[in-house]
């Protein structure tokens, strides 16, 4: 495909989108110092829009990671400007809109969002006094309300950058809370919880997190002369696609960028320094190819509508690449695992290549074992996404359940993370399936050795343990049966033992 094409341009666009949204919605305070690089390997100047689309919506759905996405763009904003005034304008202009209309929700999400971008100095201290004038200007009780939380969030460095201008406010609460102005009294005595705040210097309310503080003094982009008084153009326009013409050239530019950025233009500079020979560019073509089709793959993976569309894209493109299933493969369990939860539409494109070809489903068999192999590597949320995909494929008997036999249920065969994909796979079986025909499906094949082992009562006991606890009894019915007639079995050769050892004692006694 032509990468200057409008096809090709659009289904980068697509894959843009999803892996910022994705982003975006997965950081958090453990992870952000992870999640930054990840944001910068994507093109952020095309993807400006969607980057501030994406913060404004998951800080309205999660207004307690506030401060996190407020880091995030304070980062951004050192290398790209004009990320922090996109997003701040826009931010300005839902509070213009959220306050004519009385939208009080709204007006939180912007408010908080605003102090805490303050906090990170990516705007101006102004405009969280010119916020709190507009306020307290005529209050009723949602706006003093507002107006204290703002408080809260960003006192700490307005009572630092501007102290004379904190008093301000503080005498307007005063007033407020001498005069009542009909304010309820459930809101004045918010006022005066936080004039305690204010005596303790805003200890509990620090401006940022420690872990949150990413940005030294000299390297941070404020930006002056906003104000809520302003009219805003909101730049809708960068979060539509729109074909490019030197789209090549400006993914190039920002190749060059992103390598400036995360200092990996001194890596390549080292290797350019070696040997240019006609057998060095031989022995790099063929990775050069499989670079292009993972990548080709990925992105039609991210950006189609459908899995029968994504289906017919992936096998088009892997007629000129015979004998590389497994890079589907494996991109389709990557892509799965790095969703914000696990869906539908990657259990049933996997559903659908094992059908069309043997060799997908001896491809995903090897998968399942890599990936069971190495299962201890990934986060609890990977290893469930990824469960729940190969039970999507053994419910559908894409796969052959003999898989399974590479699973020896034992707790010293068993670390703590593949147990947990033991148990989200027959968790999620047991929902598909039903337990009556869950039981039927195993029946069919012998888990002695594996699942159901029969090996050792040691070993017997944990596995039915095990399915208890995960609230699957239901399928150890025969294995607990096994095992009660086990135990029936040692209590009599025990008890048959003791009484040929007490009939060869009596006999001595009679002699």
């Amino acid at each position: 495909m032509d990468q200057g094409s409008d096809e090709y341009q659009r289904l980068t666009w697509d894959a843009l989108t999803k892996s910022i949204t994705r982003l975006v919605n997965k950081v958090n305070a453990t992870n952000i110092k992870d999640i930054i690089p990840e944001l910068y390997a994507e093109n952020l100047i095309r993807g400006r829009g969607l980057f501030c689309r994406s913060c404004i919506n998951s800080q309205a759905a999660f207004p307690s990671f506030t401060d996190v996405y407020a880091a995030v763009v304070a980062v951004l904003n050192t290398k790209f400007p004009e990320i922090g005034i996109v997003l701040l304008r826009r931010l300005i202009l839902q509070f213009q809109i959220a306050y004519k209309h009385n939208d009080k929700p709204q007006l939180a999400a912007s408010i908080k969002f605003i102090a805490h971008l303050a906090n990170q100095n990516v705007v101006n201290e102004l405009i969280a006094l010119e916020l709190l004038t507009l306020l307290l200007e005529k209050p009723t009780n949602d706006s003093v309300e507002l107006a204290v939380g703002f408080v809260t969030e960003c006192g700490s460095l307005l009572l630092e950058v501007s102290p004379h201008g904190l008093h301000g406010v503080f005498e307007r609460f005063h007033g407020i809370l001498h005069k009542g102005e009909e304010i309820d009294n459930r809101v004045l005595f918010l006022i005066e919880d936080l004039f305690e705040l204010r005596i303790a210097k805003f200890q509990d309310y620090p401006a940022i997190c420690p872990e949150l503080d990413l940005v030294e003094k000299e390297d941070q982009w404020t930006h002056v002369g906003l104000s809520l008084a302003d009219k805003i153009d909101p730049q809708i326009a960068v979060d539509i696609f729109k074909p490019d013409p030197n789209f090549v050239e400006n993914e190039i530019f920002y190749e060059e960028l992103k390598k400036d950025i995360l200092g990996e233009k001194e890596e390549e500079d080292d290797q350019e320094l070696e040997s240019d020979s006609e057998s060095d560019l031989i022995k790099d073509e063929p990775e050069t190819n499989l670079m292009n089709l993972r990548r080709s793959i990925y992105l039609t993976i991210m950006s189609s509508v459908d899995f029968e569309e994504t289906g017919q894209k992936l096998l088009r493109i892997l007629k000129t690449a015979p004998g590389q299933e497994i890079e589907v493969c494996t991109m389709l369990l990557e892509c799965c695992s790095n969703e914000t939860t696990y869906l539908r539409y990657y259990g049933l494109l996997g559903q659908r290549f094992c059908t069309i070809n043997e060799v997908y489903r001896d491809t995903f068999k090897k998968c399942f074992v890599q990936q069971y192999s190495t299962i201890q590597q990934l986060e609890a949320n990977k290893i469930r996404k990824l469960a729940m995909f190969f039970a999507h494929l053994l419910a559908t008997n894409a796969l052959t359940w003999h898989v399974l036999a590479y699973i020896r249920l034992t707790k010293e065969d068993t670390t703590s993370s593949s147990r947990i994909f033991i148990k989200f796979l027959f968790q999620d079986l047991s929902e598909q399936l039903g337990i009556r025909l869950l039981n039927e499906r195993l029946s069919k094949d012998s888990f002695d050795k594996s699942i159901f082992p029969k090996d050792n009562p040691i070993n017997t006991r944990f596995a039915i343990n095990y399915f208890t606890s995960i609230g699957l009894d239901g399928i150890t019915e025969n294995l607990r049966d096994y095992y009660t007639n086990m135990q029936r079995l040692v209590i009599q050769q025990q008890n048959s033992h003791v009484e040929s050892e007490s009939a060869g004692s009596k006999k001595r006694r009679i002699n």
